[in-house]
């Protein structure tokens, strides 16, 4: 175990608590100039603010101890992920054990998997074994009413919070000929480029945004705000180039891509959730709404991004 970062990533969280600092003092001054007439989108910008000083926090604490680190971070963000899923979905009492396999066995299962570097069962134990086992054990309950709907949803569930967050620890398992040691930089740039596009997005659309792009899923994304956010996202990915193996194009073209599917992911989520009639998925990140509200875009750009890499570099 590698039990320090490299230099560059304390350069790159050096750059992101310069722009917290610089946030909170914006806001801070915002809150006092208004402070007769509170205003709730500053009151919001600031509580994100906030949660994104302790989310920056616990991640350089979580990757200070490289692969574990990051498992295990990730193994817990899996959980509180796939909590809010199968709290919002409808369920039955015929569902409660296949969830219950989530829990206790897919789940421990997967992120062993992903420490222990066995990439074959990683890659198959979700989209193939419980994709068969867990509409098995929703059958064997005994409740066929909608049982297909239901095993769908479970197994969506389990796709998301697991099988696609589990990605991003796997990106340390990735053997890259001249880059050996310094994984955890691949994983720091795609986090920063897919959370980078997701508040430059809401940046510009709360400044300039007007029209929404998809008012149907998600009524506060808008036109400008999209294609603002992500252009700015695939810029910064171009200036990461020199964490990662890639040259500023290839960063860029590869910061774009995530950035795409992050914002296809974010949309397919909120429709879900908004499916059931919430705007939030649930509560445990002050500002943001729940752990799948923060990590959506992620669950989406995650497995493209480990597989780009792992294909063209690995």
């Amino acid at each position: 175990m590698n039990n320090a970062l490299p230099i560059q990533a304390g350069f790159v969280f050096a750059g992101v608590f310069a722009v917290l600092l610089l946030a909170t003092l914006i806001g801070n001054h915002l809150k006092n100039k208004h402070i007769l007439n509170p205003n709730p989108v500053i009151n919001n910008m600031n509580a994100r603010i906030s949660s994104w000083w302790v989310m920056m926090m616990v991640l350089l604490f979580a990757f200070w101890f490289d692969h574990i680190g990051a498992t295990l971070l990730f193994f817990f963000i899996s959980l509180a992920a796939l909590r809010e899923f199968m709290t919002l979905i409808y369920q039955r009492r015929g569902d409660h054990n296949a969830i219950a396999a989530c829990f206790y066995v897919l789940l421990p299962l997967q992120y062993y998997f992903v420490l222990t570097n066995w990439y074959g069962m990683f890659a198959v134990l979700i989209p193939v074994y419980a994709f068969l086992i867990l509409p098995i054990i929703s059958g064997l309950s005994g409740d066929t009413v909608a049982l297909f709907e239901r095993s769908a949803k479970i197994q969506w569930g389990a796709m998301m919070s697991i099988f696609c967050l589990s990605h991003v620890p796997a990106i340390m398992t990735l053997n890259i000929p001249e880059f050996a040691g310094r994984n955890i930089l691949l994983l720091i740039f795609m986090i920063v480029v897919v959370q980078s596009s997701d508040v430059l997005q809401y940046i510009f659309g709360k400044l300039w945004g007007k029209t929404p792009i998809a008012p149907a899923l998600s009524p506060n994304k808008t036109v400008v705000g999209t294609v603002g956010g992500m252009a700015s996202a695939t810029i910064l990915a171009a200036c990461l180039y020199q964490i990662t193996p890639f040259t500023p194009f290839q960063a860029a073209l590869i910061g774009f891509v995530m950035c795409v599917m992050g914002f296809l992911g974010g949309l397919v989520m909120s429709g879900i959730k908004r499916s059931y009639g919430v705007k939030d998925w649930g509560k445990m990140i002050h500002g943001h709404g729940g752990m799948l509200d923060r990590v959506d875009s992620i669950c989406f750009a995650a497995p493209v991004f480990f597989h780009i890499v792992r294909y063209f570099w690995a």
